[in-house]
Formats: structure tokens, sequence, C-alpha cells
């Protein structure tokens, strides 16, 4: 067992989701059980809540209060979109040695595993005795070395629910309707979009992924198949999507704003669905169509944190990856990254993997997820969803014969 005495510190970074708080409890509870921890304290905002040194003290905080926590959508300890570099890293590390800080647990995912691993990095260029544990978070599901990630499995919940739900909507009265879904580079989030299909013409109709580009003129025909075939089409697309040169959908139609991290903000305006819709419009008009009720909505932030919509075994999961946190980097004296591993169908274990292995790279959908035309899902990506979303509500089509005058 780790000899090495101090204060723990846990915090969050990057985008909200339904259970990250679930992995904060996590490692709370899990702390308390070592006598080698002396405080536990948590950052608001993440990385620049350490810089600022706002800091809360987590130590004594009941039980019941942070069960309550557990069960709340998105931070509690606030976030951040910050990266640090060599510079910001050096502030940190005073905070560390201010407040004797000796282990790390930072709950999130990409670009916090990424975060992570400079702050592991300038640790050892300044001789600071620090356990470091990134905590797996995020909606998009594209950390490498993990079979699913803390956050999708509920957000996957959510965007099957409303698409079945505006499925509904688009059967009672027909037209053209696309839903942009977030995921910049990986395509599991829209690709749950399929999940709750239950009758052989329900939506959504077309699928669409960063995995593989889009094609305009290939999209096109691809709606106007589906319309000519239903008199309706629902669509799903990527925020991510992109054309054969790797330029995204959204980046052709307009230039678009950067985050904090140089990322194009490609979907909060809602631009790229009513981009596309125009395109469509433009095209059917062509043709000599010029009435087709279309329209776009953009999911947006209610898929990161949606109250009342949470997968069980999500909530399940990310608990046990903050207490796996606490275990490896306290309990082991390890640094790294809490990774799960599914085992049969369905069960899951744990693994530390090094934070190299897991920084600054993305997991992509399987092959065979994605269909041969490259704008649906395949059965397998089903089966891969099931035991991480669990069964939808019950909704049914109303089937009843037809009146015929002559047979009344």
């Amino acid at each position: 067992m780790s000899t090495l005495k101090g204060n723990l510190l846990v915090a969050q970074g990057g985008g909200p989701t339904a259970v990250i708080n679930q992995s904060l409890v996590g490692v709370i509870t899990e702390a308390r059980k070592y006598p080698q921890i002396t405080r536990i304290f948590g950052a608001k905002h993440g990385v620049q809540g350490i810089v600022d040194e706002k800091l809360l003290d987590l130590t004594e905080i009941s039980s019941y209060q942070l069960e309550a926590v557990a069960q709340t959508p998105s931070s509690a300890l606030l976030s951040t979109r910050k990266k640090p570099d060599a510079e910001f890293c050096k502030k940190i590390f005073n905070v560390f040695k201010k407040y004797n800080i000796r282990y790390f647990c930072y709950i999130g995912g990409n670009d916090s595993s990424e975060t992570c691993r400079i702050i592991g990095e300038s640790a050892k260029s300044e001789n600071y005795d620090l356990r470091l544990v990134h905590v797996p978070k995020t909606i998009d599901n594209d950390l490498v070395l993990n079979d699913h990630c803390p956050g999708f499995p509920s957000a996957a919940k959510y965007v099957a629910q409303a698409f079945a739900g505006i499925n509904l909507d688009n059967k009672a009265l027909p037209g053209i309707h696309i839903v942009v879904v977030m995921g910049r580079h990986s395509g599991f989030l829209t690709a749950a979009s399929a999940y709750g299909k239950k009758y052989p013409d329900d939506g959504p109709h077309l699928v669409y992924l960063p995995e593989r580009p889009l094609k305009l003129d290939q999209f096109f025909n691809d709606v106007k198949e589906v319309y000519d075939r239903l008199g309706r089409c629902l669509i799903a697309v990527s925020e991510g999507v992109h054309d054969e040169s790797g330029t995204t959908i959204a980046e052709r139609f307009t230039k678009g704003e950067v985050d904090s991290f140089g990322h194009v903000q490609l979907s909060g305006t809602g631009a790229l669905g009513d981009d596309l819709v125009v395109y469509l419009k433009e095209r059917f008009k062509e043709l000599k169509i010029e009435k087709i009720r279309a329209r776009a909505d953009t999911l947006g932030y209610p898929q990161r944190s949606f109250l009342g919509c949470i997968s069980e075994i999500d909530q399940k999961e990310a608990r046990e990856v903050g207490e796996k946190a606490v275990q490896y980097s306290v309990g082991q004296n390890l640094t790294g990254s809490v990774s799960i591993q599914r085992i049969a169908d369905y069960a899951v274990c744990y693994e530390l993997k090094p934070l190299e292995e897991i920084a600054n790279k993305t997991k992509y959908m399987n092959d065979d997820f994605i269909n041969k035309m490259g704008n649906g899902v395949t059965g397998e990506y089903i089966n891969y969803l099931r035991p991480l979303i669990g069964p939808l509500p019950i909704y049914e089509q109303l089937i009843a014969p037809q009146v015929n005058i002559n047979n009344i």
C-alpha cells in the first residue's frame, strides 16, 4: 500500500454528463477509506480552479448530500475547457505544494486525459511526488482502449428516445426532418438515433457519421429515394460529418468559430442543419419540386445532462470508475487512466492504462457498426448498445382496417 501521505484533489473537466457526479462521489467515498489521505479537496472549474485556488473541502460532506449530488446531472464542481501548457502547469504545482496535494483525480474526456498527461510530465520534471489518475467521461464515447465511456450510455438513451419521438411526429406530419447530433470525430452518439426503431418504416431512415465522408450529391439522392418511397424522411447527422477532403460540411457552408482548444464550432448555432435543408430544397427545386416540407433541429446541450433520462448501467459504472481511480492511485501507488473493458454479454472489468496511450487519440466506430452505404447502422451496433441503454419507453402505432363503404 502507498505510504505517500497528503491531500487528494478531485476536479471535473470538459463537457458535463448525466452521470459525471457519480464518478465524483465515487472518488470522495473511496478516498475516505485510506488513512494516508489527510483531506479531500474539490477544485471548482477544473484546472483553472486549481490555479485560482478555488478549492472546496469535501472531507466531511454528509453522505446524504453526496448521494443526492450523485443523482444530479452536470458537473457539481463546475467545469472548464482550459488546456494547460508548461507555464500553466508551474502554477498548478505551486498550488499542489502549497496545499500538500499528493493525489489528483481528474474526471474528463479526451482533452482532460491530455491535461493529465501534461501535468504528469511536469510532475516528473519538478521531482514532485504525485499520483495522478484520469477518470474517463465523455458522451462522444471516443476514448481509445475503452469499450465505452461513462456519460455515453445516458446520452445515447436520450438521443434514442428523442428520435423515437421525432419519428412519430414526422410520421404524423410527413416531411424531411434533419436532426444534428453531437459527435466531432466519432459517430457513436449519432448512431444511437437508430436504437428505438420498431417498424420497417420508422426513422431515422438515414444516419450520417464522421467515420464516412458525406458526398452531398449522394446525400441528396439518398434523401430523394426515401422521400419518394415513404413520402417523408428523417435524417440523423453528426455535427462532425465531412467531405472526402476532410473538410467538415459545416465549414463548407460557413466559416465556424473556434473554442479554447482550437476546435471549430460545428453545430452550436444550428447552421449545419439549416444549411443542409437549404441545400436539399435547392436540389428539389432543380427537379421542379418546390412544395417540400423540410426543417432541421439541433439536439445541442440537452444531450449531455438531461434530467430524468439516465442509464442505470451508466450510473453504476460511473461510480465504479471513480472508486477505481482512488484504488489505483492511493491503494496501489499508480498513475494512469481508468478504462472499461467489456466481458461477455454483459459484464465489465476495469484496467489502468498509461496516460500516453489514451491522450490525444480518438476511438472510431467499428466498420461492422456501419452499413455498406455509409448512411445507416447495423444490427451489430444495436446489439452493442442494448446493455448500455436498456429498454425504452413503450410506443405503438395504431393498426386497424381501412373502412370500406361496401362492407358497412
